[in-house]
């Protein structure tokens, strides 16, 4: 669904002066603060949401209004469309900018909107007396590397204080600013958020669920499509999610949609809370047709059958990867280079065929700079590797993060050649799922674009004495359904998944057991299906 602003919001004097102070920073000057502007319509639709769910709960009279993160009042504006019959009693926006925050106060001056120029993190809450009954906001979407380790701090401890709740330090600025948004938000009052889907499914999304599972009574959780970003600016996968402060009643069941839009999502169900609470991943609801996945504490997972790790991450890729032949061009020792693969665009096949020297058998192969030599020694004895380190040098990689926390700058992390990988990240395409697994029969290594699947336990002392069965594990890796690895990753604006390693390892592995199992003669002594407790 591509959102359309409705013509009462197209050419409006807030729309222009939000394209006007949009174009006084660049866009990584407003990825930094987290400028991410509400399209007109979306906040329309979430405001009419908000007059809807007010209504169905049979709240009445003019509405007191807080958006905690202002920019030049799309919510505001929108507010006035979706609620004229109430009105609106008291209306205040905190703004963090100077500039947003004037321009706000000159466009809404004569509306009755109060615009408080401030940190609204840092503000104190009002008093019982003085709090909001509706909240509708799309807080900065600030990643947490560019909070700072003081603000973290200082955020965490506020919402601590607060709520007793702790916070990840992974998390972004819009986790602090809903859980702090608490404090004003009055008993009985509905808040709706517009904020990253991440939460449903990260470790640092927990602080979060945990509040809208126990705090409040989570109402409607609804997902956007991932291909369908609702912001042009920010590569990011929207959630709307809304709330009223009060207990949760008993068997309560929130509403979770997905696709479409607020009025009229593709697809919805309503998912009780034990539900939810017993699921670490929230982004599973509403169900499709693929079944709900419940692993029981004793059955086996690919975590333990695999160590998985990621890739090799260099720093610089294209300076420390090169291809084969450009390396034995400038006579770099063959000793300190060591075969790595490419992206996996590059990999028609599944199966990664090996040349009589280890070397994937590829048309353009690469190799991996990785020496762990100290310089001194490496320009007495390899000039030619001197001088391209020189180049590196020139280009200032060894003040780079990664290699300025290396000895020396130019060695690489250990990864050994893995028989199996994953891809780290992909889109669906209609013929191709998002995620692909590789046998790699080769020695490379891979780089930080796959995951890599290294056999543990009982499985790597099977496949030592029987490495015929390395097919069939490899068989029944890509035999993993779609919907499973989907369910347990993470997806981002555009469509873009991703699947960490822990996520991979939480997958269910029993057909994959079970199958080996079936090849395994019986033995006397200890089988290793036994130690996997297959029967």
């Amino acid at each position: 669904m591509t959102m359309t602003p409705p013509d009462s919001l197209v050419a409006t004097p807030r729309l222009l002066e939000q394209a006007r102070l949009d174009q006084l920073r660049s866009p990584l000057q407003r990825n930094r603060l987290g400028q991410f502007a509400t399209p007109p319509g979306l906040a329309l639709a979430v405001a009419e949401h908000a007059a809807r769910l007010r209504r169905s709960r049979g709240v009445r009279g003019a509405v007191r209004f807080l958006d905690p993160a202002l920019g030049t009042g799309a919510f505001f504006e929108a507010l006035r469309l979706a609620f004229p019959a109430e009105g609106v009693a008291r209306a205040v926006g905190v703004e963090l900018d100077p500039a947003f925050a004037s321009a706000a106060r000159g466009l809404w001056a004569g509306a009755g909107l109060e615009v408080i120029a401030g940190d609204f993190a840092a503000l104190d809450p009002p008093g019982p007396d003085r709090r909001f009954d509706l909240i509708l906001a799309n807080p900065p979407y600030v990643r947490h590397h560019h909070l700072g380790l003081d603000a973290k701090r200082t955020l965490g401890e506020a919402v601590a204080s607060r709520l007793g709740l702790k916070v990840n330090g992974l998390a972004g600025l819009y986790a602090y600013f809903l859980l702090l948004a608490d404090a004003w938000l009055a008993e009985g009052g509905l808040g709706l958020w517009l904020i990253p889907s991440e939460f449903l499914d990260v470790n640092y999304g927990r602080a979060l669920r945990e509040y809208l599972l126990d705090r409040v009574t989570l109402l409607h959780v609804h997902r956007f499509r991932p291909a369908e970003a609702q912001f042009g600016d920010a590569l990011v996968t929207s959630a709307v999610v809304a709330f009223e402060k009060s207990p949760p009643p008993l068997g309560h069941r929130p509403l979770m949609t997905f696709g479409g839009s607020l009025a009229r999502p593709d697809r919805s169900s309503n998912v009780p809370l034990d539900v939810l609470r017993g699921s670490s991943k929230w982004s599973r609801f509403p169900t499709d047709d693929a079944p709900v996945r419940v692993i029981s504490p004793g059955s086996v997972k690919l975590g333990d059958l695999f160590a998985i790790k990621r890739g090799v991450v260099t720093g610089a890729n294209a300076f420390f990867i090169l291809p084969r032949a450009e390396a034995l061009a400038r006579g770099l020792p063959s000793g300190d280079l060591r075969p790595i693969l490419p992206s996996p665009r590059h990999l028609v096949d599944g199966v990664i065929e090996a040349d009589p020297d280890g070397h994937p058998r590829l048309s353009r192969p690469l190799v991996l700079v990785d020496c762990e030599r100290p310089e001194a020694e490496v320009r007495q004895g390899s000039p030619a590797l001197a001088d391209y380190l020189d180049l590196g040098r020139a280009r200032g990689l060894p003040s780079g993060y990664l290699a300025s926390r290396r000895t020396p700058w130019y060695a690489q992390e250990r990864r050994d050649p893995a028989p199996f990988l994953c891809t780290y990240m992909g889109r669906p395409r209609p013929d191709a799922p998002p995620f692909r697994f590789f046998w790699n029969r080769s020695r490379a290594t891979a780089p930080n674009v796959f995951l890599l699947l290294y056999p543990k336990g009982p499985l790597k002392a099977l496949l030592d004495a029987r490495p015929e069965l390395l097919p069939l594990v490899f068989d029944r890796l890509r035999a993993i359904p779609s919907h499973q690895l989907v369910g347990e990753g993470r997806v981002y604006g555009g469509g873009l998944h991703k699947i960490e390693p822990r996520e991979l390892a939480a997958l269910p592995a029993g057909d994959l057991a079970a199958g080996l199992c079936a090849f395994e003669a019986p033995d006397p002594g200890t089988r290793s299906c036994d130690s996997l407790q297959i029967s």
